[in-house]
This record gives C-alpha cells, structure tokens and sequence, in this order.
C-alpha cells in the first residue's frame, strides 16, 4: 500500500514521464516516419528510467540483474531502431536528391540565356581574411560537398551558408583536406548548424586553437596536487575519527584509505589520457580540486588540442569515469567480500541507505549483517564507496563535467546547455540539507559550467552504441547518489 507522502511522489513521475513523452509524439508526428522512428528511440532510452524510479517510488524494489536486463533489452531496441532510423533517412535523402535533379533539370536555361552566377555571393562587409585566402577558401566548395551561398564575416573568419550535398562527415573530411591542400594550416575548418538548425560552415585562423598550460598555470596545477594529497590524508583521518591535521604523528593510520583514494584519481585520469593519446588529443596537466569531507571532487582536464567530432568528445569523456569507476566497485566488492567480525570499520547500517547502488551491492554479498545496527566492513569498502560517490559527481551533466561533456557529445550543445541550468537548480535544493551539494555546486557555477567548444565536426552524431553506454553511465551517477527510502530499505533488509 502507498502512504500519503509516497502518492505524490508516484503522480509527479508518472505525470512528467508521459509529459514529456507526449510532447516528443506531437514534435515528432510532422516528420512522418522519420520522426517516429526518432521519437521511439527516445522512448526506449527513458524505459529503463521510468521502469526502474517509478517501481522505486512505488516502494517495489528489482535487483541489478533485473535492472543490467533492462538496460541490455533497451540497448539492442535503440540499436535496432537507430538502423531503421538510417535506413529511412538515406530513403528521404535518394528522394529529394532525385526530386531536386527532376527539378534542375526542367528549370534549365538555354545556353543562350545561362547567366554568370558565382557559386558564393558575399555580403557588402569587410572581411577579416585577406582576399587571396578568401578566394582559396571558398574554391574548396563544390556541388557534390558544401554549395556556399552567401559569406559573412564572423570574429576573425567567416560564415559560409549554404547547401550540404552529403554526408557530414566525409564531407568535412573534404573540405578539412581541401583547405590544408590551398592554404596549409593557416585555417581551421567547422562544419556546425546555426540557429536555424542548417548546416553552415565556419573557418578561423588557427591562431585560435587552444594554448598549451604556461608555466605558472602548472605550478599552480601542482600545488592543487599537493593540496589533494593533503585533503585525501585528512579524510582518511576524520573517517578513523581523528583530525590529521591536529595529530600529525598519526600519518601512517592515514595511508592505506588516502592513497586508495589517490589510485582512483590516477585511474580516472589515466582513463582520459590513453583515450586522448589514441585519438591525438592533447590534455591540461589536471587541476585536482581537494575537498575535506571525500578527499577530492576530482580534477578539472582541459583540451589543448581541437576535437574532431562529438565521438572523439565522448570517448575521452566517458574514459575517465570508466576507469575510475571499475577501480572504484572492484574495490568495493573486494572490501564487501573481506569483510568479517573484527574488520576495521564498524559503521551503522543506515551508512548503506545512502546509494542504491552501494546498498543493494552490500545487501547481496553481507546479507542479513546488514540488520545489525553496526556492521564490521573492510577499509576497501569505505575507499570504494568514496570512489563511487567521486566519480558520480564527475558524472553529473553539466557544463565541462565527464557528464556534461557525454551529454554535449550525444545530444547536442542545446540538450547539454539546459541539463546544466537544471543540474544546478537540483544541486540549490539538495544543497538546502547536504553541504558538499553546496560545495560542488559552486565549483560548477565558477568553474564548469560553461559548455565545451564545438567540434570541427559537431554535425555527426555518435553512434547507438556510444549513446547507450552513456545512458549507462548517467544510470550508474543516479543509482550511487539516491538513496534508499527508509521503507525500501527495510524491505532489502538493510536497517
């Protein structure tokens, strides 16, 4: 039976979900098959969701296999959907080709009459690139690639509209081949869509890529490094119930849980770097941010070198909370697991209400210990708990966070802009109760919430399987930092 308190919470859901499954029927319906196949894609990626919280809030409890089930089901429909997706979009694409070829052809002048049109008409502004190099640029333009219509000037570069005559990506990787063949690596090259949502292109100077970190902006990385060491050490202290800080010569206590902390840093680091390196992508040194009450929140890794597309943007994105969480759960399931009477860490049970995730974990592997009002675990426990709890907040979609960037990479600047707004309208309110929500919050709003620049590519989407894995991942961020409802939890067991 549902309590007064529970009620609401199962109608809010159950009306948002239809909600917004509703307006994406009504926005999908004018784009006929296409639009469908779309909306349908949307809604298989929502299932696993709306299944998994609205049981949640119901007080029904399914366990992770069910839940890998769901996400496994829901993976092979939108892989499934998206082939039909491409399948039908190539359709539409055959069939305005031939319409558009039908219509050139009976609109055809007579040689007679054939006027003198210049495939790229400029506007009566002065440009910021020289002459010469405007005419080798818009030279690289043709009827089977990008068909440029008008030039406008735009920072130090221009805008180049028009009509894309292919498929994005091989028709920026001819156009990119094109300009470095009449120009050398003078211009950088963007296929992006303006507001109107059509494809435009954009050339600036190189001059503007991304710098390399100066010397003091790696000094300073470096005492961030120091710090996060320090900060590590003194969690380990006050999680053993001393004040590092104060008892100095209790260092040694403090090592085992402060370096396994620091190893998942390092993992979730090196997760980016050897993803970067594969596809020549240049990293910042990283900017550890420390923080007392879990060690660190994890760093800040700029981009020193521009992305080709939104995969390359992904795949160095999601990397890191990949690395660091597998060490993270490794750990944790090897603490769960040498956990016994007598363990170092005796913690109450209600320390396992505190994430779905940790809890059901603990509740498979400890069983019925998890009734006791203390229960003795391992340190690994605790170390992969506050690794879990790290790389989730990293997971977060916002600004220039793993999970802003996974979100900017699958859906778009536009999605990624507003999961931001609301990311940090959720932190102000959970942070009425929860400090460290306070803390990140405002590392967000100072330091990270801006989007991550454009690609050179920033048309072609990421493939299905990389939109699946980031649901995953932003499943996996929900399922750490929610807890368990009282109720639910003494179903489980835990309490």
């Amino acid at each position: 039976m549902f309590t007064a308190s529970e009620t609401p919470i199962i109608a809010t859901i159950l009306l948002v979900a239809f909600g917004i499954l509703g307006w994406g029927f009504y926005r999908a319906r004018p784009y006929g098959k296409l639009g469908i196949f779309a909306w349908l894609q949307s809604v298989v990626l929502m299932a696993p969701w709306l299944v998994f919280f609205g049981l949640f809030a119901a007080g029904i409890y399914i366990n992770i296999v069910a839940i890998l089930l769901l996400l496994v089901v829901s993976t092979a429909i939108y892989i499934y959907l998206g082939r039909q997706l491409r399948a039908a979009g190539q359709d539409v694409i055959l069939r305005q080709r031939a319409t558009q070829k039908l219509a050139e052809q009976e609109s055809a002048p007579t040689p007679e009459t054939t006027p003198t049109v210049e495939p790229t008409q400029v506007k009566l502004e002065v440009l910021p690139i020289p002459e010469a190099d405007l005419n080798a640029i818009k030279s690289i333009f043709g009827l089977d690639t990008f068909f440029a219509t008008e030039t406008i000037a735009y920072q130090e570069g221009a805008i180049f509209k028009g009509n894309l005559r292919g498929e994005a990506e091989m028709v920026h990787n001819r156009l990119t081949a094109k300009l470095q063949e009449a120009l050398g690596d003078k211009y950088r090259l963007y296929l992006v869509e303006n507001t109107e949502g059509k494809p435009v292109v954009i050339v600036l100077p190189s001059r503007n890529d991304p710098r390399p970190m100066s010397v003091s902006q790696k000094v300073f990385a470096i005492i961030l490094l120091v710090s996060t060491v320090a900060t590590s050490l003194e969690a380990s202290g006050i999680l053993q119930g001393f004040d590092l800080f104060a008892n100095v010569a209790r260092l040694p206590e403090t090592l085992p849980i402060g370096l396994g902390i620091l190893v998942i840093l390092l993992a979730h680091e090196i997760g980016h770097w050897l993803l970067a390196r594969r596809h020549n992508i240049r990293l910042s040194w990283p900017y550890f941010l420390p923080a007392v009450q879990i060690g660190s929140f994890g760093a800040i890794t700029r981009f020193e070198s521009l992305l080709p597309n939104r995969k390359v943007l992904f795949d160095i994105a999601l990397a890191g909370p990949a690395a660091g969480g597998i060490v993270s759960v490794l750990m944790l399931i090897a603490g769960l697991l040498l956990s016994h009477p007598g363990s170092m860490f005796q913690l109450p049970n209600q320390f396992f209400q505190g994430s779905i995730l940790v809890g059901s974990l603990a509740r498979v592997v400890l069983g019925s210990a998890l009734q006791s009002p203390l229960v003795d675990v391992h340190p690994l426990v605790v170390i992969g708990w506050l690794g879990l709890v790290i790389t989730a907040l990293n997971l977060m979609p916002a600004g220039q966070l793993d999970g802003g960037r996974i979100v900017q990479a699958i859906y778009g600047r536009k999605i990624a802009g507003r999961t931001t707004f609301a990311t940090l309208i959720l932190l102000g309110l959970v942070a009425l109760g929860n400090p460290l929500a306070m803390y990140w919050a405002i590392v967000i709003l100072f330091l990270q919430r801006d989007l991550e620049r454009p690609s050179l590519n920033e048309i072609s989407e990421p493939d299905d399987a990389r939109a699946a894995l980031g649901l995953l991942a932003l499943f996996l961020m929900v399922a750490t930092l929610l807890p368990l409802t009282p109720g639910l939890a003494g179903r489980l067991g835990i309490g």
